[in-house]
């Protein structure tokens, strides 16, 4: 039973990193959005390379959750995050 819950607090710990690295990620593009709006262009470049990078790190962890809990990824979906992501960490 100690695997168990060992895998458990394996997946949380995974799932947690995920939700908590992309909700970041957002957070510092709505940031950014609104700093463009009121005319700020203030460290955009350094700000949107974190998200990008947190954005990917997020996603590592999604599918270390899914290979966790025996499932197989939403791949398509993941890809295209993926994509985005690198996108976002890429344009500046």
């Amino acid at each position: 039973m100690p695997t168990q819950i060992l895998a458990d607090t394996n997946l949380d710990f995974y799932i947690n990193d995920f939700y908590s690295k992309s909700n970041e990620a957002s957070k510092i593009l709505k940031e950014l959005e609104t700093n463009l709006k009121e005319g700020s262009r203030e460290k955009t470049c350094s700000r949107q390379r974190e998200a990008g990078k947190l954005g990917l790190v997020a996603n590592k962890s999604l599918i270390k959750a899914f290979e966790i809990s025996g499932t197989k990824p939403p791949m398509k979906a993941i890809k295209a995050s993926q994509k985005k992501w690198e996108s976002i960490l890429n344009e500046c």
